[in-house]
């Protein structure tokens, strides 16, 4: 049985999380929109998603482009958890995801690290 959950509560789940981000990391983070949706529509079981261009891969024709995008999806999400608690672990675990991302990180190095 999914978790019942707000979206506000939620959204402030998600808050919390980025919070949690090193301010060193912080202040690197440029251009970049963090997004709550129910679902991945191609994905229905994603957890969360990272679109756009990582920092490691900007050149000097990324000027002027529309922000990244990190989406978390709070029904996949709270189908997955069995309570609140389990919710605010995965909730950190896939912002941290997709932060990292953003950073150049890629799946494999992230499940090494153990954030997969």
């Amino acid at each position: 049985m999914p978790v019942s959950m707000s979206a506000d509560r939620f959204e402030e789940l998600v808050g919390d999380a980025l919070d949690t981000i090193p301010p060193e990391l912080t202040r690197a983070i440029d251009n970049v929109v963090v997004l709550i949706e129910s679902r991945n529509p191609e994905d229905p079981h994603l957890l969360g998603l990272y679109h756009g261009i990582a920092l490691t891969e900007r050149d000097s024709h990324y000027g002027g482009s529309l922000p990244d995008t990190i989406t978390i999806y709070q029904d996949a999400i709270l189908e997955i958890c069995g309570d609140e608690n389990e919710v605010v672990e995965e909730v950190a675990i896939t912002v941290i995801h997709e932060i990292a991302h953003y950073f150049g990180i890629d799946e494999d190095r992230l499940h090494e690290l153990g954030w997969g």
